[in-house]
Parts: C-alpha cells; structure tokens; sequence
C-alpha cells in the first residue's frame, strides 16, 4: 500500500510536470506571437513538433533517473536539494528541443523564443520539483485516506524503521502505537507501546486501526494468527522483511513466474543484451590496439630486452579466470628471465624486474598483450584483476567471499584499480579494499561505468600513481 501510494505521487508529479512545462511552452509561444512577431501565428505545426521533443526529453529524464532518486523530489524539502535535479530536467528537455533543431537544420525557429522558454523553464521545473509533492500528498492523503497504524513485533526493532515512519506520515501512515512479542525493553523512541499482542483485539475493537506493520518475519504460527485477524476485521497487513539482518548480508528480491526469489547480490551482466554490450566494447577497444598498437609496441620491447635481459618477449602465466577457471595470461616480460618463484608478488623495489621493465609496468605498458586475451573471450577490458591460482587460494583464506568476484571475467583494469588499489597486497585490509571495489562493480556495471573506468586508466597511464610498481 504505501509503495503504491509513493508510486502514484511519482507518476503525478511526473504528469504534473508535464502539463507545468507545456502550459509555459505555449505561453511563451504566445507572448512571442503577441509582442514580437505582431501577426498571425506562424509555424504551428512546426512549434507542435518541439513541443513533443520537450515533452519527450522529460520523459526520458525520468527513465534514465536511478531509480534510488526517482522519489527524491517528494521526500526532500530543502529549496537547495532541488537544484541538481531542476537541471538535469531541464539538461533532458530543453536538450531534446536543441537536438532536435539540430537534427533538422531548422533556422527559421525564433531565437527569442529559444531564450524566452529557456529563462523561464528552469525556476517552473525548480517550483514544481519543491511545491507540487508537498501539494499533492495533502490533496490525496487527508481525511479517510488517513490509515492508523498498530505496528507489531520486538520493542528493539522499531528505533530501526522509526525515521521511515516518519517519512511516511505524508503519505497518510499515522503510526497509533506496538503491540510487543517479546519480553526486550523498549528503546526510546516516539511510537508508544500499548502492551503484549494478546491486547490486538482490545487495540483493534474501535475500527481506528486500519493497517499493521508486522516488524519481522516472524514464526508461521504467529503471522497465521496475524493474517486471519486482519483479514477478518478488514485490516491491511504489512511484514517487514528482516532477512537480510537475520544472515547479516543484503539481499535483492525477484519475481520470477510466480516464484519469489532472494538473491544476494545485483548482477547486471547475467542479463545477456549487458553482456552483449560489453562484448562490443571490448571488441571496440582490442581490436584496434591489437591492430595498430601492439606490433610497434612489441618491437620497442624486443629492443629493450636485447640491450638490458635477452630472453622471451611475452611472459605466459596461469591465472584464475571466469568462474575460477585457469586460463594463461600474456605480458610482456619485465622481469629477469631467472626470477625465482612465480607465486611471490613483485615489490615496489624488487630486485628481479630489470630497469626498462620497471618503466614499462610504471606505465602500464606490460599489460597490453592482454588485450589478446580480450580479443580472445579469456578477458574483459574492465573486471577485476585475474590472480595467480595460487595467490587466489590464499587470498580466500583471509576473505571467505573472496571468490565471488570471479561471478564475471577478469579486466585488464578495474574499479579497484582506479581507485588507487594496485601493487603489493600487503595486508588483509589491501585484499579486501580490493575485494569490495570489485563488488561494487559486479553489482553497479555499467556501460557508462565501464567508460568511466577506460578513461581513468588512460589518465593513470599518462600520470602514473605512486603506487604503480
């Protein structure tokens, strides 16, 4: 119920919006006829067509708007707040207007026009974006829309949910009181307790009791109990859903054909139109490095090697993959053909990398064979770092989720990386710096993330960080 109520504000706000933007559209349309052009309206339909393209951009706004934002409007009341968002819409539909004259080489279109809706248009979005939410709650949710709540459970859990019942109380949720099913002092807070659940239906007799928020996913017996006795008295039920505090992790919910599914993690890439797309901008970024990029490369460093460690140009070496499969890495070589054991990790002054090899991994330039492995399918432009096996196995011994970062294939560089997390691991804390960047890219991937990531690692390449062996 009270999602579908926030739904709802959205959707007429959006429609709100919509009527704001065109009723300006045409008002500055008209006052343009009225005062400059001093004649009979000209290139209506034209006009109607711009119109459409405005109405359009805001549309897409919302679409392309994260969805953690979409009721950021309806909850924020700080004027300040508002202004990215104003911007962003007017970015969207002012944007849609210029493109689409663009597109059709129309000059003829009135530049005081342009000017008089482009003035005007930002402080509309700002008012209606800090005025209309507040407005609409109140015309919807006053009077029966009203609902008097009786929350349900331990006394601990309501300090948790207290500020969303907050939130809420524009939306019509008016919290009576909790009925405890435990024995827990009760924290303070402002929900008063009215004492044990077997008080419900003193609590419930007088019909000012509409809805029940039941606090946690509580035993069958109990939420049996609890159904038939909403249900009876016409009461809407709602449960909070605590797994994710129960297994101390959290969770993502899906419908699948009737099946409710709980997950623990977002994974962008399982869908296979994301994993197309990422599989074309690999293909867009190795193919041509691979092309034009490695062979004048490759020379270079058989000419180093000759002058300074002969011995093989690339350095071929197994490393955990896609689902930890073992697959051979190619770099170029920078270390001295000798070098001891493959499983010690190199140091900022190891001893066994020769002096043009440390300037190649300075600069990164080691790694660019491995964009045959991304040519091949092995790799992905971006992902988390591919280990040694053998590095791997130890790394999960300190971090017991250590390995669902192999969910997805390894990058040539990463968030991790980015973000300043490369060279040595020394410590746990360096594993698992590493290890939550690349969480955050398994659950948020994007392609613009992606992007963002390329031209970060072009920006390190040309300025290397200080943590760059």
């Amino acid at each position: 119920m009270i999602v579908q109520r926030i739904h709802g504000i959205r959707t007429l706000l959006a429609f709100a919006q919509g009527g704001l933007v065109s009723l300006l559209f045409w008002a500055v349309y008209a006052a343009f006829m009225l005062l400059i052009r001093k004649g009979p309206p000209v290139f209506l339909e034209r006009y109607v067509v711009y119109w459409a393209a405005v109405i359009a951009g805001l549309a897409l706004e919302i679409a392309l708007r994260p969805p953690d934002k979409l009721a950021a409007p309806i909850y924020e009341s700080s004027i300040v707040r508002h202004f990215p968002l104003a911007l962003r819409q007017m970015s969207f539909a002012f944007g849609g207007l210029l493109l689409l004259l663009v597109v059709t080489k129309d000059l003829a279109v009135s530049r005081s026009f342009l000017l008089g809706f482009a003035l005007a248009l930002y402080p509309a979005l700002l008012w209606s974006n800090v005025v209309l939410p507040a407005w609409l709650t109140q015309r919807f949710f006053q009077g029966g829309r009203v609902s008097g709540t009786l929350l349900v459970g331990p006394a601990a859990r309501v300090a948790g949910i207290e500020a969303w019942l907050a939130r809420k109380a524009q939306f019509g949720v008016r919290v009576t009181g909790l009925l405890t099913t435990d024995d827990s002092p009760a924290p303070p807070t402002s929900v008063p307790v009215l004492g044990k659940l077997d008080r419900f239906e003193e609590v419930v007799a007088d019909g000012s009791i509409s809805q029940v928020i039941l606090l946690e996913l509580a035993k069958p017996e109990l939420a049996r109990w609890l159904v038939a006795n909403c249900e009876q008295r016409g009461i809407r039920l709602l449960i909070v859903n605590d797994f994710a505090e129960q297994i101390h992790r959290p969770i993502v919910s899906r419908m699948d054909e009737g099946v409710n599914l709980l997950m623990l993690f977002e994974e962008p890439l399982e869908n296979p139109f994301n994993r197309m797309l990422k599989r074309l901008l690999d293909l867009a970024l190795s193919i041509p490095v691979v092309v034009f990029v490695l062979p004048p490369l490759a020379a270079l460093v058989w000419v180093l090697h000759r002058l300074q460690s002969p011995g093989p140009l690339f350095h071929r070496q197994p490393r955990a993959g896609f689902q930890n499969r073992a697959f051979t890495i190619i770099k170029f070589r920078t270390m001295h053909v000798a070098h001891g054991a493959e499983e010690r990790q190199a140091t900022a002054d190891d001893e066994r990398i020769f002096p043009a090899g440390r300037w190649l991994r300075r600069f990164s330039l080691d790694e660019m064979p491995q964009f045959l492995n991304v040519w091949r399918g092995q790799m992905s432009v971006v992902g988390p770092r591919p280990h040694l096996i053998e590095h791997n196995r130890q790394f999960a011994e300190v971090l017991a989720n250590y390995h669902v970062r192999a969910f997805i294939k390894p990058g040539i560089t990463g968030l991790a990386q980015v973000r300043g997390f490369r060279g040595e691991a020394r410590t746990r804390e360096d594993i698992a710096a590493r290890l939550e960047s690349d969480l955050i890219y398994i659950e948020n991937w994007s392609l613009s993330l992606d992007t963002s990531i390329v031209v970060r690692t072009i920006g390190q390449m040309l300025r290397p960080p200080r943590t760059a062996l």
